[in-house]
């Protein structure tokens, strides 16, 4: 199937479950963005800032932004000016980075804190513990141009679905309890995103509102890169 076929086939499927639906575009070219972009996508996930920041120069200005990757607090200022969302934030120093930007561009950034829950080293994210010392830490307090909106999370890249089952269920767990405890009055404290196109469906069942799907769209052939468009 084309691009658009799988981008309207997938709407179906996550909209009939609430989920909000996040196209990883990350090396595609400008021209298999633009076929997601004309089936109704508006919602794209990248994961390098020279890339994202390029990709947004070459396409529609209404298209929401995510950054999905590791954010160095040095590239911020890069993507203060348009991205709607940063889904790896995973320290204070980097959220008082993103504010310090928000506030010179007269905005406020949506974040999602990123935890560690996958079974590899080579994950970023914050431990439970970090996270609620987080939320604890009165400095937070002062960063009036972020809004923290949920947590995101991803599992470890094994075929044992029941380990991937069990780490996205203690995800959705951590999830209902920082809600409880930091967020209970916050209606925009609402997004779980988990679920990536090989768990994606495990991911929903656990509870997940929003997933970030790339080979599912693009397919996994071997495709130019994005620059040669």
């Amino acid at each position: 199937m084309s691009i658009g076929d799988n981008i309207r086939n997938l709407k179906k499927e996550t909209e009939a479950r609430k989920v909000t639906l996040i196209t990883v575009s990350k090396t595609k070219p400008v021209e298999d963005i633009r076929e997601a972009y004309d089936a109704g996508q508006r919602l794209f996930g990248e994961n390098m800032v020279q890339e994202l920041v390029e990709k947004h120069e070459h396409l529609p200005k209404d298209i929401q932004w995510h950054l999905i990757g590791h954010l160095q607090s040095n590239k911020v200022k890069y993507i203060a000016p348009f991205i709607s969302m940063i889904q790896s934030a995973d320290s204070l120093k980097l959220l008082q980075e993103i504010n310090k930007h928000a506030e010179k561009n007269s905005r406020v950034i949506d974040c999602l804190l990123q935890i560690y829950i996958a079974d590899e080293e080579t994950k970023y994210g914050l431990g439970f513990d970090e996270a609620i010392g987080l939320l604890r830490n009165d400095e937070r307090n002062n960063l009036q141009h972020i809004r923290i909106r949920g947590l995101m999370g991803i599992a470890t890249n094994t075929d044992n679905e029941k380990q991937i089952k069990e780490e996205y269920y203690e995800l959705r767990t951590f999830f209902d309890g920082i809600k409880q405890s930091f967020f209970r009055n916050d209606a925009a404290f609402d997004t779980l995103s988990m679920g990536m196109s090989s768990d994606y469906k495990i991911a929903m069942e656990q509870g997940s509102t929003m997933v970030r799907l790339g080979s599912t769209i693009f397919g996994q052939r071997i495709i130019k890169h994005w620059k040669n468009n």
